[in-house]
This record gives structure tokens, sequence and C-alpha cells, in this order.
């Protein structure tokens, strides 16, 4: 994986099996982190693996996150998540703070689906196809340079939390939508918001003007770029019908990140959030099919004994780059952090950051 400058940044290894087992690497944990408890706030995202989870200071979604470490002066935020979250928790951090990803190849398949290049591509070819203002907006799940497109051509930036409310004020600023990387959050939102599929077309990077004609972007409403999350690409609408025959009782609680036919087959769709509080406020003996990553599935499941929660699909949905950082990279990092030798720090340049800011601050006063 590269970094922001096109580097191969330095990737320091875990701490070796053979010098502590498994056991060992969490009692060390356990003591380290209170001794630098005044330095160091470990952040946890929800698709983290429950070794780590147990080590987080503050659990929930990318932004959450970010926005939580922003409001802390520890001069070290260790960020359980993938690159492009401990980024926007950089642009978001203080000037004395550092963020550290505990493994550096923690990536996110569908942010590495758009590249800056390709999205300056596709925004000249839009651009010369239509006289129609065309507002930009890069879901969270994307890599800073993304981040600082969208600020420097007057976009915003969305969560799943408040993708229609992005898309509301877009629609007014604008009479058309690029909506990247992820297409399924875009078009089932813009669907929701009562347009049609057939005002929202896709842009492939990897194909000639994204596969468009200028006639096709003049008639459209939403570019979708051709981005995905596998992860919530393994839910299927045979899943869904499988249960409705077995258990017809079960309520299906599904990401929006999930294809378009799953999210209409389903009975409810929102943000990891959202999902976590619909669960929640359901009554005792509530049976919930939940179409998101595994390993919030089954936490939710054990935080709610008395409700039968389970995965959507009957294989293992697991985010295997969220699944990198391991108890072993997060000793690695507090080690050198304890030695004043940190690794694995993520630092966004001060213009990526200055243009990212802007989009991430419009989308924050939208919120409100």
């Amino acid at each position: 994986m590269l970094n922001l400058f096109g580097n191969e940044p330095t990737h320091t290894p875990p701490v070796p099996q053979a010098e502590l087992s498994d056991e060992e690497v969490l009692v060390e944990l356990t003591k380290i982190k209170k001794e630098l408890a005044d330095q160091v706030v470990v952040l946890g995202h929800h698709y983290q693996q429950d070794d780590v989870i147990r080590f987080a200071d503050v659990t929930g979604d990318s932004l959450a996150l970010a926005q939580e470490a922003a409001k802390l002066d520890k001069p070290y935020i260790m960020f359980c998540g993938v690159h492009f979250m401990a980024e926007t928790a950089d642009i978001l951090a203080k000037p004395h703070q550092k963020v550290v990803l505990p493994d550096l190849r923690a990536g996110c398949s569908m942010a590495d689906m758009a590249e800056r290049s390709d999205i300056d591509e596709c925004w000249s070819f839009l651009t010369s196809a239509t006289t129609d203002k065309i507002v930009p907006i890069t879901y969270i799940n994307c890599a800073a340079t993304l981040k600082a497109f969208v600020g420097d051509h007057d976009g915003a930036i969305c969560t799943s939390s408040n993708a229609q409310k992005i898309i509301e004020w877009a629609f007014k600023t604008g009479q058309k939508l690029l909506f990247f990387p992820d297409q399924h959050l875009g078009r089932n939102t813009c669907y929701k918001m009562g347009l049609k599929l057939d005002e929202m077309v896709i842009y492939n990077p990897k194909l000639i003007n994204g596969g468009l004609t200028a006639e096709q972007v003049q008639k459209a409403k939403v570019i979708l770029w051709y981005g995905y999350c596998s992860v919530h690409q393994g839910f299927t609408l045979d899943h869904i019908h499988a249960l409705r025959k077995n258990s017809p009782q079960t309520h299906i609680l599904v990401h929006p990140e999930c294809n378009f036919e799953v999210v209409q087959g389903a009975d409810d769709a929102g943000s990891t959030s959202y999902i976590i509080n619909q669960i929640k406020k359901m009554p005792a003996g509530s049976s919930i099919a939940v179409g998101t990553e595994i390993n919030l599935v089954n936490r939710l499941a054990h935080l709610y004994p008395d409700k039968k929660i389970f995965s959507l699909s009957p294989y293992q949905c697991l985010c295997t780059t969220m699944y990198r950082v391991r108890p072993r990279w997060l000793l690695a990092s507090f080690r050198a952090i304890k030695e004043d030798k940190p690794i694995n720090i993520i630092s966004v340049s001060e213009d990526i950051k200055s243009s990212s800011l802007k989009a991430l601050q419009r989308m924050l006063d939208l919120s409100h």
C-alpha cells in the first residue's frame, strides 16, 4: 500500500509469536495501556475483533471515532480501523497529535477502487459532456486525496447516516450528482429519495469515458462510481428468500452498502449506528437477521442475549482488511510509543488536509 506521497511506507512487523504467546500479548497490552493512559487514546471501529475492541477507549463508526479524537488532547491516537479512517482522524486532529495505524496494510477495498487520477479524468469528461452543474459527493470511505478533490470542487463528504441530507443539499446546489466511491449507497439513498433507477448511470474507470456517452451523462441526474464494499456484497436476495420461507417472523435489517435488490428485499436498512439503535429498541424475543460485518453482528448477539441476532448470510462476511489489526500489532505500536520511537504514523499533507477540511466541515454543517 502506498502512502499519500506515492512512497512505500515503513512496514513494522508485529510482536513475533516466538517472543510471546497470544495470552502473553494480551497481558502485556493491558499493562502497557495503563502505563501510557495519559499519552494514548485507543479508537476501535465496530468491525474490529473482540480482542482489539477490549482495548478501545472509544468504539464507533469511522466519522464518530475521528470526531471523538478531535475532542481529545492526548498526543497519540491509536486508530484500530483502516487507513482512510486514520487519515480522517489526522485531518481532524490537533497539530500536536499523531495518529497511529497499528498495521499499515489495513486498507479498504472500496476506498482503493477510486484513485485521484481516475476521479480527475472522470470529472474532465463529465464537465465536457454537459453544461449542467455537477456536485461531487464522496462517501467518507475514501482516501484523503478524494476528500480534497471534493473540497476543491465545492462538494461535500457524506456518511451512510447523513447521505440523504447531503444529497438533498447537492440537488439544491446543482443539477447533477457525482457520487463515489460506493455505487450502492448512492443508488439506495437516491432511490429512497424518489429518483428513478434510469436516472442513474455508472461510471466505470476501467472503460473509456467510464463506459458512458455524452448523451447518457446529459440525461442522467446521478453518476455513480463503479465501487462497492466486498463485505456487503456477500448478502444476496437468495439469502432473503430462504429466510422468508424458513423463518417468516425474522426481521431483516441491512446496511445500505448492500446491493439494491437486497436493500429492497429487507425490512429495513440503515447505517451501522442505525442498525445498532434499531436492534437495541426491538423487544425481547425478537429474531433479527443482520446484513453487515460479522464481528459487529456477533457482538450485538452477545450484547442482547434476550434476542436472536444472527447474520443474514450463512457464510462469514468478514472485513479481512480490518482484521489485519491484531493485538500483536497493537502491542508493537504501544511499545514504540513507550520507547519514544513511534511507528506507523499516518500523516496527511497540509494542502490535502486543508482541502479535505472544507468538505468535512460542509458535511458537519449540513448534518446538524
